[in-house]
């Protein structure tokens, strides 16, 4: 695909592809804030703010109504890295989008009515997913096992619930004005629009919005692991649960797309290795999967399973080591590794314009857009020696981190 760029004069980067494939235009727009950039005595506000911006901004009350009238629809998600906005519209109400972004990125009517909704609202998702339902506390337990020093050892959703309660209009504020700015932002654009009417709308709506001087604090690097961390917990929950996850490197490093294969090989699909042996076969496990998390700094390779009924865990888990050590220590067969590739191939289509318009503005945070049309080439020229060399430096004990969640005794 094709990708235009314009940078306007107060910094926001705009990118643009043009399609006639469709009849709508995906309008993207990813703020570089996530649950990295809180403090830790304040979680949690990249996600309350994902919700805030939807509680209307300086000159627009209501952010809904006008784009349903449009013909549109709208939704956002938060990461450690990024919050993300996108709307979906005709092509012949496209200026809908831009007005409407452009409003909430000048400024949100920060009203004591919006924040109090907003709040209410983080604090039962909080309650809901994290405190009320099985396996709820296990992406803290994670983060904290996997992460001493880098703000990645809290999720999204943030530390506290105490962190959202207690927040201020003035916090709330000062991290608005720390963040959202069109300087710290990437806006793209993909559809059935041209380019120069990109451009002119961009100009139109953005444009007068003046930078901001954003928080560049550092964020403190996680240092290597020198030895296997380990914790159990019980809990009332259905079955055990067995978790592990090993630090790999950052989603733009060359090694990323072996480690995505690595966990490919694992546990994509029933002819995977994890199914074949452990599930299938000896029958440890009643699910195993195996995926990556890509970050701005490093991420994880995760493993989670249930083991069968009946089937001690740590039994479980030796039988995961055994298979973590044949990557470790015999090549991958070629038709193995193709296969991979093969599925790796199928999961990059380009097919669905909101997809690439969010792909586009996330690859360009990490420092080119272009790199979206380089995804499969760069997953097809991971050969055999790079996989066991990175097997080698992932999968090993003393850089995992290995939960047992433990069903709670009758």
């Amino acid at each position: 695909m094709e990708i235009n760029r314009h940078k306007l004069s107060n910094g926001l980067t705009l990118l643009h592809s043009h399609t006639t494939d469709t009849q709508m235009v995906a309008v993207n727009i990813l703020y570089k804030v996530g649950a990295r950039n809180e403090s830790p005595s304040q979680t949690g506000f990249a996600h309350l703010f994902e919700h805030l911006m939807f509680g209307g901004s300086v000159n627009i009350a209501d952010y809904d109504t006008p784009l349903e009238m449009a013909g549109g629809e709208n939704n956002a998600y938060t990461t450690n890295d990024i919050t993300n906005y996108y709307i979906t519209l005709p092509a012949s109400n496209i200026e809908t989008a831009f007005w409407l972004e452009s409003d909430r990125m000048l400024s949100l009517a920060f009203t004591p009515k919006s924040l109090e909704v907003q709040r209410k609202v983080v604090m039962e998702e909080f309650k809901q997913r994290n405190l009320n339902q099985p396996y709820g506390d296990l992406s803290h337990l994670v983060a904290d096992l996997a992460y001493k020093v880098h703000p990645y050892r809290w999720p999204t959703i943030g530390l506290s619930l105490d962190h959202i309660a207690n927040a201020t209009m003035d916090d709330v504020k000062n991290f608005f004005y720390r963040f959202y700015a069109p300087n710290n932002a990437i806006l793209s654009v993909v559809g059935n629009i041209s380019f120069e009417e990109t451009i002119r709308l961009t100009e139109k709506w953005f444009g007068p919005i003046p930078q901001r001087n954003i928080d560049h604090t550092p964020i403190p690097q996680e240092p290597p692991m020198k030895r296997q961390r380990r914790k159990t917990v019980r809990r009332n929950v259905p079955s055990t649960l067995l978790h592990m996850t090993f630090p790999i490197v950052s989603r733009n490093h060359p090694d990323f797309p072996a480690c995505d294969m690595i966990s490919d090989i694992l546990a994509n699909g029933r002819s995977s290795r994890f199914y074949r042996n452990l599930v299938e076969g000896k029958q440890l496990f009643t699910s195993l999967d195996a995926y990556v998390s890509g970050r701005i700094d490093t991420g994880q390779l995760i493993i989670a399973g249930m083991p069968a009924e009946g089937v001690d865990i740590h039994t479980a888990e030796q039988a995961v080591w055994e298979e973590l050590d044949r990557l470790c220590h015999e090549p991958i067969p070629e038709q193995e590794i193709q296969k991979v590739k093969f599925v790796s191939a199928t999961a990059m289509d380009l097919t669905d314009y909101q997809h690439c318009a969010a792909e586009m503005a996330y690859l360009e945070m990490f420092g080119n857009a272009d790199d979206i049309n380089n995804q499969v080439e760069a997953y097809e020229n991971v050969s055999q020696k790079q996989l066991l060399r990175v097997c080698r430096q992932v999968l090993r004990r003393r850089n995992s981190c290995v939960l047992h969640y433990l069903k709670a005794e009758d």
